[in-house]
């Protein structure tokens, strides 16, 4: 029992990584939904451990469901789902958005709910496993091995995939110990499929920790990168040979636009002696400092398979230049640990990731990169007489550049200077140390613009606030409607497996609360910990190792010491709250890699470890082990809701949030036991067998 219990949680826990990679490299939307994928697993592993004890034999329906799944996604490309439009212009999603007309919307909802259901189903009928074998042990113990195989599950993954696999591996990895499980004829026919749908979809394409990319060719010459199913960059040769070399006029021109519209941070630059480049991608920039003349040129870029693009198919070769040194990093991580000399120019090359931050976050890669306290790192990396400088596209509308140049100026106490080009729909910010030795002139083909909006009118990002995509004066109607939708269904789902009095024997209300500021609190350490080591596929790992590894500690602890009071466990963990609340993450990164780390650490361990200590004496109580389990996981549903809170109130308001939920699940725990502690787990009255 103790080892398939290990095998369900670890197959779950994978499965529902694999789930959610899969869904937004083949759903192009989804790339920018991570979070509602999560929040479907959740609700459905909540609904699943609640009803496996039960009725364990509905485990068997998972293999026919996620094969209907997988036939959905994995040929999604080839079907409007893989390109369908999210109905809410607030959040600017690179062209996946669209304004909201009845007869869209409501296609879009129900491909989106749809989806949402078969996502719940899976995990229903994966859960029902877990559920099983959870009551058929010795609560802590059976817990201790939840949280072992989810941790083994998130590090087994992680491993899996930091070998560029794709989605067959993926689904594998989370299917195969499932189907250890049930060994059916149907359910390996059904996992077959499962696979085969995985290898189609990953057909002539690379996988790197964030992305699917697919590199073709041009019909005009160099190649054309997408990742997760979008346009993301151009592979050009813009050598003065090849641009000189084009017999026809037109070309010849077009490709000496590109080459000056690269060229614009490298040829304003009154010293040519370093240039670093933030988001290098395949190597476009690198050639163009190279061509302005730089002696030294560092490239940093956060997926290793797109510099490796560069590395091999850039037809300049930019960076077999012994003048260029590669980075594998997080752009604010490298600025903010970077202890060389300033650079000549900081230049950021069009950094848009099209990837999610977390599958726990409304995050994007990026958005750390561009607040105030990022561009501000950059900044201080820039040497005298030197350039800080920011292509960006403004596809997105004229309030995306006035964001822009507005948290610049706050950054550098500059104004900068906006050189239009139009290259990608961009343009390129620049800021300088000593603006009388720039020669502007020497971008004179291209108009320079004042922004169009007032500083007081725009809301310019920062640490807290960092979400660059979020439109100004616009009601997030389409998110509004899917969120409501989810908890709508939620509830009555609840009913149906818990009874109709949901609150009550089964329904754990303390335990659910828990559960969902736990996803807050989980949300916020990768935050702050992506603030100190940057926002790195490894710093998620080791957060949500490191909460996991937690979490099992306090259980083992609760399970030697049996501590007789729960309620004194509360005072520590708001304590621990309120610290994390106070402190100014971004002050930490004043410290060493080591100190930052220990602090960090222990910034985020202590509301986590004191927080397990409460959940675990709340399992050793329950009456419905399995049950109360399903709770706590269904808590994380409304958690994922309430983390989209955070586009209004800011990331630090969600500690806030937090501990109203830790505090609305001590008083349900009080209201129970009617003001007076539970008896101790020895003295409770086991459940009798169904």
């Amino acid at each position: 029992m103790a080892m398939r219990l290990a095998l369900a949680t670890f197959g779950l826990l994978t499965l529902e990584l694999a789930v959610i990679r899969w869904m937004s490299s083949q759903i192009r939307i989804f790339a920018y939904l991570n979070n509602l994928v999560l929040i479907a697993a959740f609700l459905g592993m909540g609904l699943g451990v609640a009803a496996g004890r039960k009725r364990p034999k509905l485990f068997h329906a998972l293999f026919p469901a996620l094969l209907i799944f997988s036939a959905i996604v994995g040929t999604a490309s080839e079907t409007p789902i893989g390109s369908i439009t999210f109905p809410d212009l607030s959040i600017y999603l690179w062209g996946s958005e669209a304004a909201i007309q009845f007869g869209s919307f409501a296609a879009s909802m129900s491909v989106l709910l749809g989806l949402f259901w078969l996502i719940v189903g899976i995990f229903f009928f994966a859960g029902t496993a877990v559920g099983h074998y959870f009551a058929r042990g010795a609560t802590l113990t059976s817990y201790s091995l939840d949280l072992a195989g989810s941790l083994a599950g998130v590090l087994g993954f992680a491993l899996v995939t930091s070998f560029g696999v794709g989605p067959a591996v993926w689904l594998g990895v989370g299917g195969l110990p499932l189907l250890l499980l049930s060994r059916r004829v149907l359910s390996v026919g059904c996992m077959m499929g499962v696979l085969a749908f995985g290898a189609y979809s990953g057909r002539d394409a690379l996988f790197s920790p964030y992305n699917r990319i697919e590199v073709t060719e041009l019909p005009e010459g160099g190649l054309q990168v997408e990742v997760n199913r979008d346009f993301h960059q151009f592979v050009h040769d813009l050598s003065d040979a090849r641009v000189a070399s084009e017999a026809d006029s037109a070309e010849q021109a077009r490709f000496g636009f590109y080459q000056d519209a690269y060229g614009v941070p490298y040829t304003l630059a009154p010293n040519r002696g370093s240039a670093l480049i933030v988001g290098a991608g395949t190597g476009n920039d690198a050639a163009a400092a190279l061509r302005g003349g730089f002696g030294s040129v560092t490239a940093v870029d956060i997926d290793p398979v797109i510099l490796d693009i560069g590395v091999r198919m850039h037809p300049e070769q930019p960076y077999s230049d012994p003048a260029v040194q590669r980075v594998v990093n997080d752009g604010r991580a490298f600025l903010e640990q970077y202890e060389g000399p300033a650079f000549d120019v900081v230049s950021f090359g069009l950094v848009d990731s099209h990837a999610m931050f977390s599958s726990m976050s409304s995050l994007r890669l990026e958005n750390y990169l561009y607040s105030r306290e990022g561009l501000r790192a950059a900044w201080e990396n820039v040497a005298e007489d030197g350039l800080l400088v920011v292509t960006f596209s403004i596809f997105g509308g004229e309030w995306i550049s006035d964001r822009m140049y507005w948290t610049l100026a706050a950054a550098t106490e500059r104004l900068p200077i906006m050189v239009h080009h139009g290259m990608n729909v961009s343009r390129t910010f620049v800021v300088a140390r000593n603006p009388e030795v720039v020669d502007f002139g020497r971008v004179a083909p291209f108009p320079l613009l004042v922004p169009r909006g007032d500083p007081e009118d725009v809301f310019v990002t920062t640490d807290d606030w960092p979400f660059l995509y979020l439109r100004p004066g616009e009601v997030p109607w389409g998110y509004i409607t899917l969120l409501l939708s989810v908890l709508a269904t939620t509830f009555f789902a609840v009913g149906k497996v818990f009874g109709k009095a949901s609150i009550g024997a089964r329904f754990d209300a303390p335990l659910f609360f828990m559960g969902a500021a736990f996803l807050l609190l989980e949300t916020r350490g990768v935050t702050v910990l992506s603030l100190l080591f940057g926002s790195t596929w490894t710093v998620n790992v080791a957060v949500f190792a490191g909460i996991l590894a937690t979490a099992l500690a306090a259980n083992l602890w609760v399970a030697r010491t049996r501590p007789a009071h729960l309620l004194p466990w509360f005072v520590p963990l708001f304590l621990a709250l309120a610290v994390l609340w106070l402190m100014p993450v971004g002050a930490l990164n004043e410290f060493s890699l080591l100190t930052r780390g220990v602090l960090g650490g222990v910034l985020i361990g202590l509301p986590v470890g004191f927080a397990g200590v409460i959940v675990s004496m709340l399992l050793d109580r329950s009456v419905d082990s399995a049950a109360a389990l399903g709770s706590n996981l269904l808590g994380a549903v409304l958690g994922g809701c309430l983390e989209y809170l955070s586009m209004s109130t800011g990331l630090r308001a969600l500690v806030l949030l937090a501990a109203v939920l830790y505090a609305a699940a001590m008083y349900a725990w009080i209201r129970r036991t009617h003001g007076s502690e539970s008896p101790a787990p020895s003295q409770l009255t086991p459940s009798p067998p169904s």
